[in-house]
């Protein structure tokens, strides 16, 4: 469990003002120091992650937050403060749990106001009342709570009342596909059937190692007793003709979708890990529709590229080099493109007309699916980089057959732009 990556975990946030003892909480349900406990309010500055095993729920990540208040957090100084802030509102961007920890006896607009935005991100949330053994919880504050559906836990981090109860809160809010354990490939192909991956050797693959998404897929289809050929494209005509059966799928890096697509037979599905990651990270549906808006692109208008990892870019990178040059074919316009890292994500993206982000291989689903709000709220079209490649290819419906609501979506999307 302890090599289980960030992004397979499910991320379990704690929120609160300063020093309402957000860290000993922590501390107790963990049953290890993980987070620097003091006095002093604004002892934690950045937020605190301890990747754990929490049974029977399995791999999760706490995230220890700053903690802020009416005061905007504010601690030695008003930018030391402020950027506590941000860092504090991007650990609630990929919290699929949110813990809201307030002190016995003090409670105001600000929780209020942070129990409501947990709602508008559709992030369950956890009350947890601490320091109970020092000031009686407020009984009509937690009636009022409990009646609005929300779990409250009236806790003590010193004395460790409560923590069996949070426990079984997270237990019970943890979402559906989580503790299902959601397949990335081998739902599609079942067991004893066999998969084709093609995974080109380029620059940016890890030396002496394959990318994650190529990894997870492989272990993916082992733990669904599939079988599993990995090539590279040179050598995919020669390994398809050898095969006795055809595959049940073909899986490749989207930069060799043209190539693979001319080795691939046409009744054999074909799609790529980006758009595996697609759906397995976010939401494939709603990412089909924004990749129509490539149709609406016109000259002058601002593309975004969206990178979850922080890698350092390569001659040929695919977001800044391959997208915007394959893009621009298709379109034959000329288009603006600005692209950004790890957790950088503009706050207005009023000035986008397209979001085209990566398969966020190194992230959790919560994370993801933030974002695509954040562009649905904003009226701004997000797709992914294999999706984008897919369409300015030509072979997007291709790409979308082993995913059939999917592809359903998109045909009648066209058909309805068609008449």
């Amino acid at each position: 469990m302890s090599t289980t990556p960030k992004g397979l975990r499910l991320h379990i946030g704690f929120f609160g003002r300063r020093n309402v003892g957000k860290s000993s909480l922590l501390n107790a349900i963990t049953r290890q120091h993980v987070s620097i406990v003091s006095d002093v309010a604004g002892t934690t500055t950045d937020p605190v992650e301890k990747p754990m095993e929490l049974l029977p729920l399995g791999p999760v990540l706490f995230i220890d937050t700053a903690g802020i208040d009416e005061a905007g957090g504010l601690g030695a100084s008003e930018k030391l403060g402020a950027l506590r802030v941000e860092k504090t509102r991007q650990a609630l961007e990929r919290t699929e749990i949110a813990v809201l920890v307030a002190e016995a006896g003090v409670w105001g607009e600000f929780e209020d106001g942070l129990l409501a935005d947990f709602a508008t991100r559709q992030t369950p949330a956890i009350v947890v009342i601490n320091k109970t053994d020092f000031a009686v919880a407020d009984a009509a504050l937690v009636e009022r709570l409990r009646a609005s559906k929300l779990r409250v836990v009236l806790a003590s981090a010193i004395t460790g009342v409560g923590l069996p109860e949070l426990r079984e809160a997270l237990l019970d809010l943890a979402p559906a596909d989580f503790i299902d354990s959601p397949a990335i490939v081998g739902d599609l192909v079942g067991p004893g059937e066999l998969a084709v991956l093609v995974v080109p050797i380029d620059k940016e693959a890890p030396k002496g190692r394959l990318i994650l998404p190529q990894v997870q897929a492989i272990r993916d289809l082992l733990d669904g007793d599939a079988l599993c050929m990995v090539v590279k494209e040179r050598e995919l005509r020669s390994a398809l003709d050898r095969l006795k059966t055809p595959p049940k799928l073909v899986v490749t890096d989207s930069q060799a979708f043209l190539k693979v697509a001319a080795d691939t037979p046409v009744d054999v599905p074909l799609t790529s890990f980006s758009i595996l990651m697609a759906r397995f990270k976010g939401d494939l549906t709603a990412q089909v529709e924004g990749t129509l808006a490539i149709e609406r692109l016109r000259s002058g208008d601002r593309v975004l590229i969206a990178e979850a990892c922080t890698h350092h870019p390569i001659g040929e990178d695919i977001g800044r080099v391959k997208i915007p040059r394959w893009l621009t074919q298709y379109t034959g316009v000329k288009l603006e493109f600005e692209t950004v890292q790890g957790r950088d994500f503009p706050e207005d993206l009023s000035s986008y007309k397209l979001v085209v982000h990566c398969g966020a291989c190194m992230w959790n689903r919560r994370q993801m699916l933030s974002r695509i709000l954040q562009c649905q709220h904003a009226g701004v079209a997000m797709t992914n980089y294999g999706l984008t490649i897919a369409y300015s290819l030509g072979i997007f419906a291709r790409a979308l057959e082993p995913f059939p609501d999917a592809l359903a979506r998109y045909r009648a999307l066209a058909d309805a732009k068609a008449h």
